[in-house]
Formats: structure tokens, C-alpha cells, sequence
């Protein structure tokens, strides 16, 4: 049973800590490579990623905001809102109550990497809207 479970967080460990590292801080693979990471600390990397990966995702947002046309603004705002309810209820459906400590760690893990890859997005969008 100890080894299953040890395999189990290990196989999150590695999922969390490679998901796209490209996109994630030095600061988040250093968390979550630690010899001594539980579950907890995992969900403490995560959620310290998360809110780095949250500011970034405001300051794009906002330049991309400044770098479109007015008429374009109210669209930008329907497909974030969208987005965010479609980041939260997929991320919520990887939360399986059946799934054990490993379910909030890829839930909390889908959060971290759907808000870095977002930002990715919108600062791809920034960058073509400036070049307009």
C-alpha cells in the first residue's frame, strides 16, 4: 500500500513539476523538485505558481486591452469571462472525490498551467495587435 502511494505521489510530483515548464517560473521547478515535498508542499508550490502565473496573466491582459480597438474591448471581456468558467469547471472535474490527495494536486496543478498557457495566449495576441 506505501508503495502505491509513493508511486502515486511521485507520478503527480512529475506531472506538476514538468507540465510546461517553458512557461512556469525557475521558482516553481525548484519548489517541486525539494527532496522533502509532500502533497501539502506540493499544493504550496502550486499555489505559489498559480499567483505569480495570475499576475502575469493581469498585466498581459491589460496590454492587450490598451493595444486594441474600443470596439474590440467588450469581445476581449466576454471571451476572458468565458475562459475563466471554462478553466474553473474543467479544473473542478479533475478534482475526483474519488481520486484521493492526487485529484487536488492535478486539479490545483490544471489551474496553475491553464492560467500560464492563457497568458501565453494573450501576450501572443498583444504582440500581433502592437504590430498593427
Amino acid at each position: 500500500m506505501k508503495k502505491a502511494l509513493l508511486s502515486a505521489l511521485l507520478l503527480a510530483a512529475s506531472f506538476a513539476a514538468h507540465a510546461d515548464e517553458k512557461l512556469l517560473s525557475k521558482q516553481y521547478g525548484a519548489c517541486m523538485e525539494r527532496p522533502d515535498v509532500t502533497t501539502a508542499g506540493m499544493h504550496e508550490c502550486i499555489a505559489a505558481e498559480t499567483a505569480r502565473q495570475d499576475k502575469t496573466l493581469n498585466t498581459i491582459y491589460k496590454r492587450l486591452q490598451q493595444a486594441i480597438s474600443p470596439a474590440r474591448k467588450p469581445r476581449l471581456l466576454d471571451a476572458q469571462r468565458a475562459w475563466l468558467k471554462f478553466r474553473d469547471a474543467n479544473c473542478d472535474f479533475q478534482a475526483d472525490p474519488d481520486g484521493g490527495t492526487l485529484a487536488g494536486v492535478n486539479a490545483s496543478a490544471c489551474v496553475m498551467q491553464m492560467t500560464a498557457d492563457r497568458a501565453k495566449e494573450l501576450a501572443d495576441l498583444a504582440v500581433e495587435a502592437g504590430a498593427r
